[in-house]
């Protein structure tokens, strides 16, 4: 964390915090991994000892009176929510939390190098693309822009480019993963292996105009492509032979999307899988596709 001593050091959270939850996350990761194997008694060990840990976690660091995971921390609050440590009924509270802690920084980072990733992809799979976004365009607190604003010409070991620290170093690039996933808008399903189930869902913030992006995974070249003018929005899609995906269209309505310039509804190509008040969803196997709002 980010706080008045020497950078390297947990200042905002406690080891435990981050030490129980990667723990319990690494569990959780092997449980899923016997059962795909077929060892059905691993994933029942590794079940039951996930439940346990999550289960020491909230006795230990999760506060009910104020509903604050220990000292509420960006760090503790984003790796309880991605790890799935928060219990359900709290989630909603603890991620009201976490954006107003970023919100009352005037949209400041406190999160350092372990706990930054966490604060990313919580944000990100809540809908929250646009606080990402408000939180690395500044430059005036540290961050990325604070470290170009002070010469920084490579990843720097602290947010606030230390000249006594190193300033060539591989860390701290977590946004990558958002450039992709987020913005660029390219993951996988829940369940796919190797992207076979892609899903793209490019994340619209900002003042950003248009993406390109593209990813070579297993199958072949995953591409997504998305700009928005006064007037219309436009995704351009590849999808890799032997895949399928599903895509998120920003629209209130199939009504307002084409592809090729056609209506959704009368391509052959193209299903409709369900809508949502601000998005259409389609699924598509492989090709290339461009659709238009």
């Amino acid at each position: 964390d980010i706080g008045p001593k020497h950078p390297g050091y947990a200042q905002l959270t406690s080891n435990g915090v981050t030490a129980t939850a990667i723990y319990y996350y690494n569990t959780t990761i092997m449980q899923q991994v016997a059962a795909l194997l077929g060892k059905s008694g691993d994933a029942t060990r590794y079940r039951e000892l996930a439940g346990n840990i999550k289960g020491a976690f909230n006795e230990a660091f999760y506060n009910p009176a104020t509903e604050k995971v220990e000292r509420n921390s960006q760090t503790a609050n984003a790796i309880a929510l991605y790890t799935g440590l928060v219990e359900e009924t709290h989630r909603a509270v603890i991620l009201q939390n976490l954006i107003e802690d970023i919100r009352k920084r005037d949209n400041a980072l406190t999160a350092g190098d372990i706990g930054y990733r966490y604060v990313l992809r919580a944000l990100e799979e809540s809908g929250h693309s646009d606080v990402i976004f408000d939180m690395n365009s500044k430059y005036d607190v540290p961050g990325y822009g604070w470290q170009l604003a002070h010469g920084a010409t490579a990843l720097t070991e602290s947010w606030q480019a230390y000249g006594f620290v190193s300033n060539n170093h591989f860390m701290l690039g977590h946004l990558m993963e958002w450039l992709y996933s987020g913005l660029g808008g390219i993951r996988q399903q829940e369940h796919s292996v190797a992207f076979r189930e892609i899903l793209i869902d490019p994340q619209v913030v900002g003042d950003v105009r248009n993406v390109q992006t593209r990813y070579e995974s297993p199958y072949g070249m995953i591409r997504c492509e998305w700009e928005k003018t006064s007037d219309s929005h436009r995704i351009y899609v590849s999808i890799p032979a032997n895949c399928t995906a599903k895509i998120g269209i920003p629209a209130i309505s199939m009504q307002q999307v084409t592809t090729y310039g056609i209506p959704l509804s009368a391509s052959n190509d193209v299903k409709i899988a369900c809508m949502n008040p601000n998005k259409v969803w389609v699924t598509v196997g492989s090709g290339n596709y461009q659709f238009e709002v």
